[in-house]
């Protein structure tokens, strides 16, 4: 049996490699999911930039890691992609199951303007 880590790298690249399939020239909305805290970024993978980024560490509010952090962490990431001028993304859940936090996230994004 393989190790957490070589699992959850398994897990991951099998998730960007059905991303990197449908992306075309869309950037994608990735998500990281700490013990304490919750992080989103939008990356344009074509310029490896990142043109938006948010975490519930952020100074903007203070919040955990809980579902009210990761509905604040969507809304400020959507936020901030529609002030870089990005309106369409691909949305990357990394090794994460489609649960809890992570659909929080992702339905507060859509909520706040990012189509995905």
């Amino acid at each position: 049996m393989k190790d957490k880590e070589t699992r959850l790298q398994y897990r991951r690249e099998r998730t960007r490699g059905k991303i990197r399939l449908k992306a075309g020239d869309r950037p994608r909305l990735t998500v990281y999911r700490s013990l304490k805290h919750l992080y989103a970024q939008v990356v344009d993978d074509n310029s490896g930039k990142t043109l938006a980024c948010a975490s519930s560490s952020c100074k903007e509010f203070k919040a955990g890691k809980d579902l009210s952090a990761a509905k604040k962490v969507g809304e400020l990431v959507a936020k901030k992609a529609l002030a870089a001028g990005v309106k369409k993304v691909v949305f990357d859940r990394g090794a994460y199951i489609y649960h809890g936090r992570i659909k929080t996230l992702a339905e507060a994004a859509r909520a706040g303007g990012l189509e995905f």
